[in-house]
């Protein structure tokens, strides 16, 4: 929800005036958006924009080898005529304009207007429209452009930037348009400044296809996915629509919406990466992370431009912006870090007696059933400990516990105090955290106690591994019993296994 402003009527030039005061030193603001500062001889101007509630786009990709200047109309709302032509007029250096947007009606109506306005000054103005969204129609002329944008966008201020002809950048634009296709999809709503109840409702539990960036009504709402499940629908509908005469080098974006976090967008794109391989394609310089947003909307989105020499050379070329950096420089040199011999003190087995040995089984079975018990209770440990932590103790437990329980299942060879210490180093790399770190340690600290040199093992074995797995926690963690902690539990259990 939109929380953050003073009076909704106001929000646009609000936000618009603390973006332009914070980004001074490479902008300025004009009526009806930004314009970037200059350097070096005059190129062609290309002007972006449309509606507020994008962010970066538009004002944030203004900036060398993006664009020259950004018009900012109300809230998904179309800027008017009058603005777009005083952005534009701003940026002309001379050599023409280029004015880019998304294919909405109110755009084509406003953008158009200031073209001719322009063009009856003498200022020769092109149009380039964006037509990536395959969910919003069948026909390219009737698509919507969505986080197209940004790959469109990129393409012709890098020509521009390089010192291209006006002509050669509007060609390079065309053609990174027609190479490009976006599918998203949408888990939430987004809410207006000011409104009270947000501007469209995904029911609980599902996910809205083909949904536009502005809530335009999306192909299906369908139960939520799994991210390679959700990764197999977007790949396999860009695909379909694969240009003609199309290369195995793709530029490719994962678009956050406005609220989905950058976590969740990592994930979706190692799953998307796998299947575009499949695929025998070939992603470069991918993007992953808000390009083309919609407020506060839950929600991503697949971009995929096919690229030739050209549109490859401009989709990697430098550009510096408030929203977006790309410097080759910074990374030309780097190479893969030398990690050398990683010593596995645990790689050689070692030597073991028949009994630990026979013991390895009942271990894993133990295991499992710990595995499938926290499993079962994951929610409620996250619970108990959010009352006073951050939730997250399920979470690491059920890691935790997996990790240890994979260890003695794939456990080859070697006594149970060998194989136990590998489940204990397991158990504290997954689950991470303190409880990771003392869990870890405790099982070592029992392994140690049980050893692999014994012919018998009897009675006293199990509390003297308990009492060694106690011992270890208070040493590390530093607390003793009635400090409400995990102590509290391990020393009266500890003392009646000793008893029994």
């Amino acid at each position: 929800m939109t929380v953050i402003f003073n009076d909704p009527a106001s929000f646009v030039d609000d936000q618009l005036e603390g973006f332009a005061e914070l980004y001074a030193d490479r902008l300025r603001m004009v009526p009806g958006g930004v314009v970037g500062h200059r350097e070096g001889p005059p190129r062609v101007a290309v002007v972006i924009g449309g509606g507020s509630g994008h962010y970066p786009a538009f004002a944030g990709l203004v900036g060398p080898g993006f664009a020259a200047g950004a018009v900012v109309g109300n809230v998904f709302t179309s800027p008017s005529a009058a603005q777009v032509y005083s952005v534009a007029k701003a940026s002309d250096q001379g050599r023409g304009v280029i004015l880019s947007f998304g294919n909405y009606a109110g755009d084509l109506m406003n953008f158009g207007i200031a073209a001719d306005r322009l063009r009856s000054e003498g200022v020769d103005t092109r149009i380039v429209t964006v037509t990536d969204d395959i969910a919003s129609s069948p026909t390219v002329a009737g698509r919507r452009g969505i986080a197209g944008d940004f790959t469109v966008f990129k393409v012709m201020g890098a020509a521009a930037e390089k010192g291209s002809s006006l002509d050669d950048v509007e060609r390079l634009g065309r053609l990174a348009n027609d190479r490009t296709r976006s599918f998203g999809v949408a888990f939430t709503g987004c809410t207006l400044p000011g409104a009270a109840a947000p501007l469209f409702v995904v029911p609980d539990g599902e996910m809205s296809i083909g949904l536009g960036i502005h809530g335009e009504p999306g192909v299906s709402d369908t139960p939520r996915l799994t991210s390679r499940e959700l990764a197999a629908v977007l790949v396999d509908g860009v695909l379909s629509e694969r240009p003609s005469a199309a290369s195995a080098r793709v530029a490719v974006i994962v678009n956050g919406l406005g609220s989905t976090k950058h976590e969740e967008l990592f994930i979706l794109w190692r799953d998307v990466a796998e299947l575009l391989r499949r695929h025998d394609l070939a992603p470069v310089g991918a993007e992953v992370g808000e390009l083309v947003t919609s407020l506060d909307m839950g929600g991503c989105s697949l971009t995929v431009m096919w690229l030739d020499d050209e549109l490859e050379a401009a989709w990697q070329a430098d550009a510096y912006t408030p929203a977006y950096r790309k410097v080759g420089a910074a990374t030309a040199r780097l190479r893969p870090a030398d990690l050398g011999a990683v010593a596995d003190e645990l790689g050689r087995v070692p030597e073991s007696t028949a009994a630990a040995r026979a013991l390895v089984p009942a271990f894993r079975s133990a295991a499992g059933l710990v595995s499938r018990v926290l499993h079962d209770n994951e929610a409620e440990l996250g619970r108990i400990d959010a009352v006073a932590g951050d939730g997250d103790h399920g979470r690491g437990m059920v890691k935790g516990a997996d990790a240890a329980a994979a260890a003695l299942s794939a456990a080859d060879g070697g006594g149970v105090a060998w194989n136990l210490r590998r489940a204990g180093r397991e158990w504290a790399a997954q689950a991470g955290g303190t409880s990771g770190v003392l869990w870890g340690a405790g099982i070592e600290a029992a392994a140690a106690v049980i050893g692999d040199d014994r012919e018998t093992y009897d009675a006293t074995i199990a509390p003297a591994a308990v009492d060694a797995f106690l011992a270890a926690v208070i040493e590390l963690g530093g607390a003793q019993p009635n400090d409400k902690t995990m102590v509290d539990a391990l020393t009266p259990f500890a003392a009646t296994l000793r008893e029994r």
